[in-house]
């Protein structure tokens, strides 16, 4: 998951926040944990409504997807998420700049 995120933000800043992994770029993008029966990932509920097609067979909520442990990480779909998320980041700095 850490290199996945990595690889589509490679600018962005890692650090914890809430106690989990979180990566940064001029706010932040996403942040993921690990529990028992499912890793967390949050990437903010725009980037849930944007991708919520593909993201139909997970367990989601407003701002959350759970992948369960029992198959394999989709790391195709969290690397697109956070490609969104640096765009999305990048688009709204632009809004308040004069």
């Amino acid at each position: 998951m850490r290199a996945c995120i990595r690889a589509a933000a490679p600018r962005a800043k890692e650090g914890l926040k809430w106690g989990m992994p979180a990566f940064s770029y001029r706010r932040i993008l996403v942040t993921f944990a690990g529990f028992r029966k499912h890793i967390g990932f949050y990437p903010t509920p725009s980037a849930v409504t944007a991708f919520a097609k593909e993201l139909s067979k997970f367990s989601t909520a407003k701002g959350s997807i759970q992948f369960p442990l029992e198959k394999p990480l989709p790391l195709s779909l969290v690397r697109r998420i956070t490609t969104f998320r640096v765009k999305e980041s990048v688009e709204q700095d632009k809004k308040w700049r004069t």
